[in-house]
C-alpha cells in the first residue's frame, strides 16, 4: 500500500508530512519500506537552519530524483550518498544542503503539512540541547 502522509516526531514535537509521490516516487516507495524508521537527529554542520540524520554508508537504493540543494522550510531531503555520507536533511529555516566537500543535492521526498509553526522551535532545541530521537511512522 502506498502512503500519502506520515507522522514525524522529533523529541516533543509532532509533524504531519506529505510524501512527494509525483516528483520522487522511487525515493518515497523505498523510504516507506523502512517504516517505522527511528534514529537520532542532530543539528546540521554545513547546511544552515536544518537538522539531519547521518546514515553513513547506508544505502537506501534510490538514485537522484526531484533533487535540490536549496530545500524550503519544512522540506525533507534524502541525500543517497556518493560525495558525502547518506543522510536525511530536515530544513526548519534557511538552508542549503552541503558537506565539507561542498554543495550537495538531495531528493525532496517529504513536505511538512501540519506543525509548521513548531519548526523553528524544534530546530533551536536540537541546536542548543543536542541530539533528539526522530521517528517516521505511518498514519
Amino acid at each position: 500500500m502506498i502512503l500519502e502522509n506520515l507522522r514525524i516526531t522529533v523529541g516533543p514535537f509532532a509533524f504531519t508530512a506529505r510524501f512527494e509521490l509525483q516528483n520522487a516516487p522511487e525515493t518515497c516507495r523505498i523510504f516507506q519500506s523502512f517504516l517505522p524508521f527511528r534514529n537520532q537527529v542532530i543539528h546540521s554542520r554545513w547546511s544552515g537552519e536544518a537538522v539531519w540524520v547521518p546514515l553513513g554508508d547506508f544505502q537506501f537504493g534510490a538514485g537522484f530524483e526531484n533533487h535540490t540543494c536549496h530545500p524550503s522550510r519544512g522540506d525533507i531531503l534524502l541525500y543517497p550518498g556518493g560525495h558525502s555520507e547518506t543522510e536525511l536533511l530536515f530544513a526548519y529555516g534557511s538552508s542549503s544542503l552541503a558537506s565539507k566537500m561542498g554543495a550537495l543535492a538531495g531528493n525532496h521526498f517529504l513536505t511538512i503539512t501540519e506543525g509548521c509553526e513548531q519548526l523553528e522551535e524544534m530546530g533551536k532545541m536540537v541546536l542548543w540541547k543536542g541530539a533528539k530521537p526522530i521517528s517516521f511512522e505511518a498514519l
